[in-house]
């Protein structure tokens, strides 16, 4: 097997503190690509979730409800809202409780008598879009999860930076209505000019996609290697590979056997739930290094690899040296955590029934302990990558034990 030569990626990449500066070449911004509202099945409101982000030091988000943009006129029942209840400090839990206390002494909230039944206006994107948004502060990027199955198995696409709905396809197989979808994505982008990002989400949800399918469908560059809804089976189990184990089964077929690019790694929320519950805000996002806090620099870096993935740990500095086949990382500091840093990759003489998940793929090649580390990338390998683990627990954790982590994107691949 020979590796496939492609153009190079060099990027050496220099963390600025959140919120963001001025744009420059140096610039990083935090975001998530993966959230839900009222519009779908999420429990909360479009401007108090995108509140919730921009309290919290993201730069960007999107609300991605499933085969929805929030453009049209739409009333829900207020009974059907999340109730909740006061807290023994008073705080109050209810979504409709909280909506009406955040915009209180205002005429925001719109509400009706519907045949005997009260129902409240969802506010259009556009509506809301100017509360918030700031340049080179804060930006709301129009987002929609492409959701449809073949039989059973589930396909969830995120479209970021779409301008219309994109209606969900079924082909013959699952792997054709991955890739019908992902089709009708690019064809948005083509017929309108404007960049879209299209990430593959939680694939392990209801066991639905596998390593192979995520690597035959070459359509697909993105993919969610961490979801933060526990309900998607991130861990795998005794018979079937992790998001990590799959994303590196995937990379080696592509690169082994189809001599196609390595996928790219996303984090997302996933969140649903935001008056407690199971998919809640805060747990995964992306760093993404751009020239500018819009759509299309932020889509710019992350197609050429200019971004990680993070569960709750920041990166100082992250460099690849194609020449010297060096991967260097600074990882900020954590007050007293440790951090153990693997360099992950598939060796070139992998034995073929690694594919099943057996042995040669997504070998732990290196292991370092400590914050400043850099790394030598054999010359026998397909690809490598970075698995950054902490010590510390995560702060909301989707499954038992989860520490805090960080993913780089594959290299010497090229």
């Amino acid at each position: 097997m020979k590796l496939i030569v492609l153009s190079t990626l060099l990027f050496a990449l220099t963390f600025t503190q959140l919120p963001a500066q001025e744009s420059s070449p140096d610039t990083w911004y935090r975001g998530n690509t993966h959230t839900h509202s009222l519009w779908s099945d999420g429990n909360d409101f479009p401007e108090m979730i995108t509140q919730w982000y921009l309290k919290n030091g993201y730069d960007f988000m999107a609300l991605s409800d499933h085969n929805i943009l929030a453009d049209s006129e739409r009333w829900v029942s207020i009974d059907s809202l999340s109730k909740g209840k006061k807290s023994k400090e008073g705080e109050i839990t209810g979504a409709m409780d909280k909506y009406l206390a955040r915009y209180a002494g205002t005429n925001w909230v719109e509400t009706r008598d519907n045949n005997g039944k009260k129902e409240v206006r969802l506010k259009k994107l556009e509506e809301y879009r100017s509360l918030f948004e700031k340049r080179n502060k804060f930006l709301i990027i129009k987002a929609e999860e492409i959701t449809t199955k073949f039989e059973k198995k589930e396909v969830h696409i995120n479209a970021v930076n779409i301008q219309s709905v994109i209606p969900p396809l079924v082909g013959k197989t699952l792997r054709e209505t991955m890739r019908l979808n992902l089709q009708a994505v690019a064809e948005q982008e083509k017929s309108t000019g404007e960049p879209i990002l299209a990430h593959l989400n939680h694939p392990n949800f209801r066991w639905s996609i596998t390593a192979e399918d995520l690597a035959h469908v070459i359509e697909e560059k993105f993919f969610e290697v961490y979801n933060g809804h526990p309900g998607i089976n991130h861990q795998g189990d005794k018979t079937r590979p992790g998001d990590e184990k799959l994303w590196d089964i995937a990379n080696t077929i592509r690169l082994a056997e189809l001599k196609q690019p390595p996928l790219f790694a996303v984090a997302s929320d996933d969140s649903h739930n935001y008056h407690g519950g199971k998919g809640s805000p805060g747990r995964g996002w992306i760093m993404v290094r751009a020239k500018g806090l819009d759509p299309k620099s932020l889509i710019t870096s992350m197609r050429k690899g200019d971004f990680y993935a993070s569960s709750g740990i920041y990166l100082n500095q992250i460099s690849w040296d194609k020449k010297t086949r060096k991967i260097t990382l600074v990882i900020q500091a954590d007050d007293t955590n440790t951090f153990t840093s693997e360099l992950i990759g598939t060796r070139k003489n992998y034995q073929a029934d690694a594919e099943k998940g057996k042995t040669g793929i997504g070998e732990i090649l290196a292991s370092k302990q400590g914050k400043s580390i850099t790394f030598m990338v054999p010359n026998n390998v397909l690809y490598a990558r970075i698995t950054i683990t902490s010590s510390a627990d995560h702060h909301n954790p989707s499954y038992q034990g989860q520490k805090k982590q960080a993913w780089t994107q594959p290299v010497g691949w090229q």
